[in-house]
C-alpha cells in the first residue's frame, strides 16, 4: 500500500541518512512550516508523523495539521554534447519518499555536511551579514555520485549523471505580508568537461492538502492522496492544489509553486522578457492512468520530454479546446480540476547552453494561500476563491524583484537602492522591529510587559526611522480547540496605542501604557517600558498573545503602514493560582472536580484519551504529586517546579506553542492528562492526591472525582 514502510526498511533508511549526511530542518520564522532538505528535497513524505518526531512536511497556517506537500525537489535535464539526454532528480515518484540510494534521488550531498542556517536578524544565534531573510537555509550539493557518498550503496538507475553542483538557498520572512511563502534559489554549476545543451530545470512536487488533525497522515492508504485537484495559473506561472473531497471545511487552502526568475551567462530570464524561454506545467497521475496524457515518465528520456513541452502549451490545455474534435469532452484542465493522486512539474527553459564551469541561477517560491470566503464548497475554484493565493504569489514575486521594480532584469535610473551597480533581489520593506515581550500570568489576569527597542528601527528602504505605535492581540478563549487554528487570524486586537503630536492614526500617546519607572526580572537581561494589565481572564485556559509594532508608511513608495509579525511574538498564556508559600493553611486543589466526560478545554474535535486535562493548583514552587486510587494504589507521580511549561501533556504538545519558552504558567498549577505512570487510562471514581513541599517538607493531601 503506498507511502507506508516497513519497520525493517525504516530501520535500514535511518541508518543510510546517518552514513550520507543527510540533513533536514523546518522553516519556522514565516507562517509556513516546509521541510527542507541539503540534497534538495521539500517535504519529508511525512515522515515526522511516522517517527514520532512532529516534524511537519508542508504545515500552513504553522499549529493548525492542514499539510500541503508529501514531496518535492528539482529535475535538470539537457543534451550531453548535443546529443545525449540526460536528466538528474532530487526527487521523484517514490512511494515512501526518499531513501539512501533510491531511484529518482539522484543528488547527494558530501559526508558530514549538513544543511546551514542564517539569519539576517541582528537577535538570532545565526545572524550573519550574508544572510538574505529571518532565516536561510543553505545547502550544497551534486548528482556526480554513482554511490551514496560514504557508502557501497549504489543509486539507483542513476547512471549518466550530468555532473551538476548545486546551491540550494532557502528564504523565509516572519512579515504578515510575507510569511505565507518560502522561496528556493538554485545555482547550478557545470562541473563536467563537456557542454551541455538546451538546459531545462524543473520543480517537481507532489502536493497533498489534508487536514492532519482530522485524517492522520496516511491513513486509509491511496484513499488519503486521491482528494486533491490541480491547476495551473499561466499568468502568475503557478502550479497549484487544494483538497477537492477529503476534509471538507477543514483545509480551506491553496498550495503553489511559483516560478519568479532565472538567469544565464546572457542576462536576465523570464517569459515576459525572453520570448524563446518558456514554463512548462505537467501533472500526471501516481502509477498511472488510463489517459496516457498523464502517464509517469519512466525512462530519462520521457522525463526530458516532460521538462520540454508543458500541457499549459498544448491546444487541448483549456476549455475551448472541447470545440477541438481530437480533444474530447473536458480539457486538460478541467480533467484534472477533479479529485486525484497527481504530482507536478513546473520546468523552465531552455538555457540554451552550459558550458564547463559556467552557472544558471532560478528562483522558485512555495506559496499559500486561503480560498477567499465567498460560501462556496471545497470544490469550487475560481477566480473569486484564488484571491488570497494570487495575491501572496504577487508578493512573493516582489520580493524577489528586489531592486528590479520594473522586472526587466534591468537596473534602472533610481533602481539602485544600495548604490553598489547591480541587481539586488530579495529586499523587502520592513516594519519596526519585533517588541521584546515577556509575559506574567496571575490568578485570573495577565500581565504583558514589553521595551521600547522597535523605536529604534531604521527602515531598509528609506533609512528613515519610521516607528509609530503597539498594538496588542489576544485570541478568545477556546480557540485551539474549538476550530482550525490559525493565528494570523485568531488574534483580535485589544489595544492601540500611537505616537501624538504627528497628525497621524489614533494620536492617543503611550501615557496609559508606560511605567513610571522601567522594570527588570531576575536572569532577564531586558528592561521593559511599557506595561497593560489583562484582567476577568479563565485559569486553566489558553490564550495567545502578541505585541505589534507598526509604521507610519511611506506615500513616495506607496506603502501602506508596515507592522511587525504576530507570529514570530506570540505566546500562550494560562492563568491560574500564584506559587503557594503555605500548603497546611491554603491546600492545593484539583479542577474541574468532579471531571466529567471531558473539559470543556479539551474541545469539541478532540476525541483522544491522551489529550485530555486536569490542573493541579494551588501548588508551592517545588514539589512532588502522587495521585492514589481510593484504596491507595498507587497510580502517577509528577514533579512540578515554577517554571512548569506543560510539555508533559499530550494536550499541551498539540495545541501550544511550538517553543515550550513560549508558554507561560503561573507557577502554582500543573496540568496532568488522566493516564497513569505506565500510560493507562484511568477509570472513573474518587482519587487522593498528595502534595510534597520539597522547600519545607510539608505534606498535604487532597481529593478528586472522574465521572465518565
Amino acid at each position: 500500500m503506498r507511502h507506508i514502510f516497513t519497520l525493517i526498511l525504516l530501520f535500514i533508511g535511518l541508518a543510510c541518512w546517518a552514513q550520507s549526511s543527510f540533513s533536514e530542518k523546518t522553516t519556522t520564522a514565516s507562517n509556513v512550516r516546509l521541510n527542507v532538505s541539503n540534497v534538495g528535497t521539500f517535504g519529508n513524505a511525512f515522515r515526522g508523523y511516522r517517527d514520532g518526531s512532529g516534524n511537519q512536511s508542508c504545515e500552513y497556517p504553522a499549529g493548525s495539521g492542514i499539510e500541503h506537500l508529501f514531496e518535492g525537489g528539482i529535475w535538470v535535464g539537457g543534451l550531453i554534447d548535443g546529443s545525449l539526454v540526460s536528466v538528474s532528480t532530487s526527487a521523484y515518484d517514490a512511494p515512501a519518499g526518499y531513501a539512501t540510494g533510491r531511484g529518482g534521488f539522484e543528488f547527494t550531498a558530501p559526508v558530514g555536511a549538513t544543511l546551514q542556517e542564517r539569519s539576517n536578524l541582528f537577535n538570532s544565534p545565526f545572524f550573519t551579514p550574508d544572510a538574505v531573510s529571518h532565516q536561510d537555509y543553505v545547502a550544497h550539493f551534486s548528482d556526480s555520485n554513482l554511490l551514496v557518498p560514504g557508502t557501497q550503496i549504489p543509486i539507483n538507475s542513476h547512471t549518466q549523471p550530468l555532473n551538476l553542483a548545486v546551491t540550494m538557498e532557502t528564504y523565509n520572512w516572519n512579515y504578515s505580508f510575507s510569511d505565507f511563502f518560502v522561496i528556493a534559489n538554485f545555482k547550478v554549476t557545470n562541473l563536467s568537461a563537456s557542454v551541455i545543451d538546451s538546459v531545462y530545470f524543473g520543480m517537481w512536487t507532489n502536493t497533498v492538502v489534508r487536514n492532519t488533525n482530522l485524517t492522520p497522515a496516511g491513513s486509509g492508504g491511496s484513499a488519503f492522496y486521491n482528494k486533491g485537484a490541480n491547476g495551473y495559473m499561466d499568468t502568475l506561472h503557478m502550479a497549484y492544489c487544494y483538497d477537492h473531497s477529503g476534509d471538507l471545511g477543514f483545509t480551506e487552502s491553496y498550495v503553489g509553486q511559483k516560478f519568479l526568475g532565472g538567469e544565464d551567462k546572457t542576462g536576465f530570464l523570464h517569459p515576459t522578457t525572453a520570448d524563446y524561454f518558456k514554463v512548462h506545467y505537467n501533472t500526471w497521475e501516481f502509477n498511472n492512468t488510463t489517459n496516457p496524457v498523464f502517464f509517469l515518465p519512466n525512462s530519462e528520456p520521457a522525463r526530458y520530454v516532460k521538462l520540454t513541452s508543458g500541457l499549459n502549451h498544448h491546444k487541448c490545455w483549456d476549455k475551448n479546446s472541447t470545440q477541438d474534435p481530437d480533444c474530447g469532452s473536458q480539457s486538460f484542465s478541467d480533467q484534472i480540476n477533479n479529485a486525484g493522486n497527481r504530482a507536478d512539474l513546473l520546468s523552465v527553459g531552455p538555457f540554451r547552453s552550459l558550458a564547463p564551469g559556467e552557472s544558471i541561477t532560478v528562483a522558485y517560491a512555495f506559496v499559500m494561500g486561503k480560498k477567499f470566503e465567498d460560501g462556496e464548497p471545497n470544490s469550487a475554484n475560481n477566480r473569486v476563491q484564488q484571491k488570497i493565493i494570487r495575491d501572496n504569489a504577487d508578493w512573493a514575486q516582489v520580493a524577489f524583484n528586489g531592486e528590479d521594480k520594473n522586472f526587466n532584469g534591468v537596473l534602472d535610473d533610481g533602481e539602485d537602492a544600495n548604490g553598489d551597480g547591480e541587481i539586488t533581489r530579495y529586499i523587502l520593506p520592513a516594519p519596526p522591529d519585533i517588541p521584546q515581550t515577556r509575559i506574567v500570568t496571575n490568578e485570573n489576569s495577565i500581565d504583558i510587559y514589553w521595551s521600547d527597542n522597535a523605536e529604534s528601527s531604521i527602515d531598509p528602504i528609506t533609512l528613515e526611522k519610521d516607528f509609530e505605535g503597539y498594538r496588542i492581540y489576544m485570541t478568545q478563549v477556546g480557540f485551539d480547540v474549538t476550530q482550525v487554528p490559525n493565528l494570523a487570524e485568531d488574534l483580535k486586537k485589544i489595544g492601540d496605542w500611537d505616537m501624538a503630536g504627528n497628525g497621524l492614526f489614533n494620536e492617543t500617546g503611550f501615557e496609559s501604557i508606560k511605567l513610571d519607572e522601567p522594570i527588570t526580572f531576575e536572569n532577564d537581561p531586558i528592561t521593559y517600558q511599557y506595561k497593560y494589565t489583562i484582567d476577568n481572564i479563565l485559569n486553566g485556559w489558553q490564550y495567545a498573545i502578541s505585541v505589534s509594532a507598526y509604521d507610519r508608511g511611506n506615500e513616495n513608495s506607496n506603502l501602506e503602514s508596515l507592522e511587525s509579525s504576530l507570529l514570530s511574538n506570540n505566546f500562550r498564556a494560562f492563568a491560574g493560582k500564584p506559587i503557594n508559600s503555605n500548603i497546611e493553611t491554603d491546600a492545593p486543589f484539583v479542577y474541574p472536580n468532579p471531571y466529567y466526560a471531558g473539559a470543556a478545554w479539551e474541545g469539541q474535535s478532540n476525541f483522544q484519551e491522551q489529550s485530555r486535562k486536569i490542573f493541579f493548583a494551588n501548588l508551592p514552587e517545588h514539589c512532588t504529586i502522587r495521585v492514589f486510587t481510593a484504596a491507595g494504589d498507587f497510580i502517577d507521580e509528577i514533579e512540578h517546579d515554577q517554571a512548569y511549561t506543560g510539555s508533559d501533556t499530550r494536550w499541551h504538545q498539540t495545541f501550544a506553542a511550538e517553543n515550550d519558552q513560549n508558554n507561560v504558567f503561573s507557577g502554582g498549577e500543573h496540568a496532568w492528562d488522566l493516564l497513569s505512570g505506565q500510560s493507562q487510562i484511568i477509570a472513573r471514581g474518587i482519587y487522593i492526591f498528595t502534595v510534597k513541599d520539597h522547600d519545607t517538607g510539608k505534606l498535604t493531601q487532597g481529593k478528586f472525582a472522574i465521572i465518565k
